[in-house]
């Protein structure tokens, strides 16, 4: 119990930011907290907390022990509310939010098939791409693609997700196929424009020494367009060739429509999560959506149909 309390106490003070706020919450003595972290740290043998008197910082090895924590925490919660809601239903109402295009495409879809299966919650989705607040705005749960950066939220990994390059048979056996990245300088390419958040190019990974590297390019072409979703239908339409997530194109590529291309110098997957703020009793609504949707992700068919 010694070891759990040490590891609710190390997440509540990494999330809140000072020992005085973490005792605050727990209703007891500053010290109380200090010496939870001082025997945490003995027991690990390593440093996770920079401690001021202004302000704490996260150690490497601190903030990679946050993330497992949080997990080992929400899992805990799970398995709670899993034994103590029995036959209760789950009720309420459930506030979402996702990516516009893959909201629209791989979340909207499951909304209504999720509440077929719980008619006693509401549920309201938003599509915005812009990165929102979950605990300003009210939000449950929010799906999110790409890697995840330092947060005081609670992810859980639903699906892998890769960026190919893809263009389509017909531009291909007019053009030709690029055999390495470097071949790309001489196609059209389909890319974000320069305004877009994409900044830093289209990613691969190039041999190095004895290893590799990821490496970015920054291809251009006639066109391009701040809207992935126009540059995915250029690309479908023969225009030339993209760098897209296996998300969105999955389907096209099964179905022939589009061919991948350079797969053999891919970047490594990110990942496709949902996102919640740590709460200790997850409300069953919650858990439940998160279950649906790596559920539903989980199916190898699942983004070869969509």
């Amino acid at each position: 119990m010694a070891k759990f309390k040490q590891i609710e106490t190390f997440v509540a003070v990494a999330t809140r930011g000072s020992l005085t706020a973490a005792a605050r919450a727990e209703d007891v003595a500053p010290a109380i907290i200090g010496r939870r972290l001082d025997a945490l740290e003995q027991r690990l043998g390593v440093k996770l907390l920079v401690r001021t008197t202004r302000r704490i910082t996260l150690t490497h090895e601190g903030s990679a022990f946050l993330e497992d924590c949080q997990r080992l925490l929400a899992d805990f919660a799970n398995a709670e509310a899993s034994v103590s809601a029995g036959g209760v239903k789950a009720s309420g109402h459930l506030r979402v939010t996702a990516p516009a295009g893959f909201g629209r495409r791989h979340v909207a879809p499951l909304v209504p098939r999720f509440r077929e299966q719980h008619m006693d919650v509401s549920i309201s989705l938003n599509l915005s791409d812009r990165v929102v607040d979950l605990a300003a705005e009210g939000f449950d749960c929010a799906v999110r693609v790409g890697d995840m950066p330092d947060s005081s939220l609670v992810s859980v990994r639903l699906a892998d997700n890769r960026r190919l390059c893809v263009a389509t048979p017909a531009y291909l056996k007019r053009h030709g196929t690029p055999a390495h990245p470097s071949e790309l300088a001489r196609f059209d390419c389909l890319a974000l424009s320069s305004d877009a958040s994409q900044t830093r190019g289209w990613a691969f990974t190039l041999p190095a020494g004895d290893g590799k590297e990821l490496v970015y390019l920054k291809p251009g072409g006639p066109l391009d367009c701040s809207d992935g979703q126009v540059l995915h239908d250029w690309c479908l339409a023969g225009y030339g060739i993209a760098w897209r997530s296996t998300w969105e194109v999955e389907a096209e590529i099964a179905a022939g429509s589009l061919v991948a291309l350079l797969e053999d110098f891919a970047a490594p997957a990110n990942g496709i999560y949902a996102l919640f703020p740590h709460a200790k009793h997850l409300p069953l609504r919650v858990r439940l959506w998160i279950d649906f949707l790596k559920h539903h992700y989980g199916q190898p068919g699942f983004w070869r149909a969509q």
